[in-house]
């Protein structure tokens, strides 16, 4: 199993911008658009991913709208696999499968076309930006095995630990950089 080289570890960490009080008082927001500036970081990045995930013989990469998109698209390029686009609900043109989860203020939904995953029991890596407190997350590995894929491992560029937001995850989790 690949893990990151602490000097990769220190590019990437050190490319991300933290932004106090946002969005609200109490709060250090993770600011990613640093990491995607910066050609060094944002390449040892997506170095390291593909580099991580060329053995897990992938059939597709699932991204969470939007920054999943992001990361997600490269790594299925660099992989030469399939990309499947986890959307908020009422954006996705087809027929679709959905998903609640709650927030603290009330619920949200994810959907992904019906036949998102054409081949039969495909493996999938699920991909977003950050992992919090795990909702997001959890109902796109439950819709990715409603519409009959298996999400091998679900990977996130930062996880923020004291949320516990990994727990309850229905498959592997993997986070590039850990926040207490």
């Amino acid at each position: 199993m690949i893990i990151l080289k602490e000097e990769d570890r220190e590019i990437i960490e050190t490319s991300i911008r933290n932004i106090p009080d946002f969005p609200k008082k109490g709060i250090i927001f993770k600011d990613i658009t640093t990491l995607l500036n910066n050609p060094k970081a944002f390449k040892t990045l997506i170095n390291h991913l593909e580099e991580r995930y060329k053995e897990y013989k992938l059939d597709y990469i699932a991204g969470i709208d939007a920054r999943g998109f992001i990361f997600g698209a490269i790594l299925a390029d660099r992989l030469n696999i399939g990309f499947v686009p986890v959307r908020k609900k009422g954006k996705l043109p087809y027929t679709t499968v959905a998903e609640k989860y709650s927030l603290e203020y009330g619920f949200d939904e994810v959907e992904v076309h019906i036949d998102a995953f054409p081949k039969e029991n495909a493996r999938v890596l699920l991909i977003d930006d950050l992992i919090a407190t795990g909702g997001t997350a959890k109902a796109a590995t439950s819709l990715i095995k409603k519409v009959g894929a298996n999400c091998v491992e679900a990977c996130f560029i930062l996880e923020l630990d004291f949320l516990n937001g990994r727990n309850g995850i229905d498959s592997d989790v993997y986070s590039v950089i850990h926040i207490d």
